[in-house]
Parts: structure tokens; C-alpha cells; sequence
């Protein structure tokens, strides 16, 4: 591959990253701001009002853990156990896991793109 080309799929990644971990911001900061569509919504996924705001921290840190390059794969593991949290919920609610299975899949297409030793790794023999 070129190098012109390993740029482009470097770039990429970092776009598909930032599209990945911005819903994940925009939640932070909502829980942060102890927000009435969040304590409502908090409530109907049956969790104590109490752990919006260590929800708000976690989600806030995993996203800054994996927008930072040199701890990126440790916020893609982080993430995942995050939004495997969140598929359990909504399933356990009989809700539709659509979009956490879609932004869990985003995470490490952005991760896979942006790192090309990642990449080497999983496609060496």
C-alpha cells in the first residue's frame, strides 16, 4: 500500500472515531448536567438517579481514552464493556439494540482504520 493511501485510510479512521465517541460526548455531558431527559430516561431503564453523574464520568473518560492516540485501544476495550452495559439494559427492557450494536462496531471500525499496526495484526499469519 501507498503511503498516499495509508494517510487517506489514517484520516479516515479518525473521522469514523470522532462520529463514533461523539454520541458518547453528547450523553456525557447531558448526565453531567444532571439533565430532566436524563433522569427520565435513567428511570425507565430502571437505574438509580443516583449514578447519573458516575455514568456521566465514565462515559466522558472512555471517550478522551479513545480519541487519544497513544491510549486509543484501551478506550476501545473500555467502550465496549460500556455499550455492552447498554445492550443488556435495552434488551433486558425488550428494547431494540440497533444503535449500541451500531456505535459498538463503529468504535473499533474507527480503532481498525486509524491504526495500521491493529490492522497487521489481524490480518497476519
Amino acid at each position: 500500500m501507498t503511503e498516499g493511501n495509508e494517510r487517506k485510510i489514517i484520516w479516515a479512521g479518525r473521522v469514523v472515531s470522532v462520529i463514533a465517541a461523539l454520541p458518547f460526548a453528547m450523553s456525557a455531558a447531558m448526565k453531567l448536567m444532571i439533565h430532566p431527559e436524563v433522569v427520565k430516561g435513567m428511570s425507565h431503564l430502571g437505574l438509580p438517579e443516583p449514578l447519573i453523574v458516575p455514568l456521566g464520568v465514565l462515559e466522558f473518560l472512555c471517550v478522551v481514552v479513545y480519541l487519544v492516540p497513544r491510549t486509543s485501544f484501551l478506550g476501545a476495550i473500555l467502550f465496549t464493556g460500556y455499550v455492552g452495559g447498554t445492550i443488556v439494559t435495552h434488551l433486558r427492557l425488550g428494547e431494540s439494540v440497533y444503535l449500541q450494536v451500531a456505535l459498538g462496531v463503529l468504535i473499533w471500525l474507527g480503532l481498525y482504520l486509524r491504526r495500521p499496526r491493529l490492522r497487521e495484526l489481524l490480518w497476519s499469519a
